[in-house]
């Protein structure tokens, strides 16, 4: 499948930096140097994957990952400046999937790229499990649809496989780093702070009160656990 991927960011060098290593490994992409000319070739091409800078002119990155979210589950890469922490988990909560710190080399951006599509593809159905059922949660595994209290829930696939798989693990407290492997990846590991924004987005979802959750619950210092 020929994928399109379009590269966000006010530098024209670090467009041409993307842009040449990734279609010599055979995307085909697209460029834009504000947020503004993002979303107008967003909204009229089949775009697969989006790699967006935050500080830009006209409309950044934080403002066109928002609209895009609204209409679109596409994968999200924010790019960011060394020490934006607070930048980086606003991108979160407004729906971005991961992150790249500049500078970066080859090997990060690619292995950044096939780890956000690869989760993309809603991976975790790959299973003999038609249905999980937890408390007032149930998962139809084939048709990737969630309902709470009999309500349907809209999730993006990260959020869908990170659920189902503390479902599967009710009753057990899973490290940060197991949790971070098994769904995001084995290139990650360290990222604790996706995990504190992803858990965060699942309660608002899945909680009657998220302040005081009755299924996901924070293990300090270890990692989550889920009571079903």
């Amino acid at each position: 499948m020929n994928l399109n991927v379009l590269v966000v960011d006010d530098e024209k060098p670090l467009r041409d930096f993307v842009r040449k290593n990734l279609e010599v490994r055979g995307y085909t992409v697209r460029t834009a140097s504000n947020g503004l000319e993002a979303l107008a070739i967003f909204q009229n091409e089949n775009i697969h994957l989006v790699i967006i800078d935050i500080m830009m002119p006209h409309m950044d990155g934080l403002e066109a990952t928002r609209r895009i979210r609204q209409e679109s589950h596409v994968p999200i890469i924010i790019l960011t400046a060394m020490g934006e922490e607070a930048d980086k988990v606003r991108a979160f909560d407004l729906g971005a999937d991961d992150y790249l710190t500049k500078p970066f080399g080859v090997g990060e951006l690619l292995g950044r790229v096939k780890a956000v599509l690869r989760r993309a593809d809603w991976s975790e159905p790959a299973s003999s499990e038609e249905r999980i059922v937890r408390g007032e949660i149930e998962v139809e595994m084939e048709r990737h649809r969630v309902t709470v209290r009999g309500e349907a829930v809209d999730l993006t696939p990260t959020e869908f496989n990170l659920l189902v798989y503390l479902m599967k693990n009710a009753g057990k407290t899973l490290p940060h780093r197991t949790i971070l492997q098994h769904v995001w990846g084995m290139e990650y590991g360290e990222e604790a702070e996706y995990l504190r924004v992803y858990v965060g987005k699942l309660r608002q979802k899945i909680e009657e009160d998220p302040y005081k959750p009755k299924y996901l619950h924070t293990e300090h210092g270890i990692g989550y656990r889920f009571e079903g």
